[in-house]
């Protein structure tokens, strides 16, 4: 399950995993961020807020996981991953190669330090 929470007044979506990932979780995170982004045109953070990071449920989840990158990476501002797992700063490096968004990493106590690096000249 992924928890979603959309912040309209600031732009900013928070993922929380709540378990492994499945395709419909991000079928759900579409149909909450889409309409928001094609109001506005963007968003200007998106978090993911984990503790430890959970993986895919099986292949369709992380191709689905895959396609949403694709589809939303050109239109966030920036990404911040929130979390104790190793993930995290490997995912800050890997993904810096494939995604438009800035990004960085913070440990998972750190969610307000990710929201005031998203807010920073906006």
């Amino acid at each position: 399950m992924l928890n979603i929470t959309l912040d309209s007044k600031e732009a900013i979506v928070i993922l929380e995993p709540q378990g492994a990932l499945c395709k419909d979780d991000f079928d759900v995170a579409v149909k909450v961020i889409d309409p928001f982004i094609q109001k506005h045109g963007k968003l200007d953070g998106l978090i993911i807020y984990t503790e430890s990071f959970p993986g895919w449920e099986d292949f369709a989840a992380l191709s689905r996981h895959i396609t949403f990158v694709k589809n939303h990476h050109q239109k966030i501002k920036r990404l911040a991953f929130v979390t104790n797992s190793a993930v995290g700063s490997v995912a800050e490096t890997i993904a810096s190669h494939f995604v438009k968004a800035e990004i960085k990493s913070f440990t998972y106590d750190q969610l307000d330090d990710a929201k005031s690096w998203i807010l920073e000249n906006v």
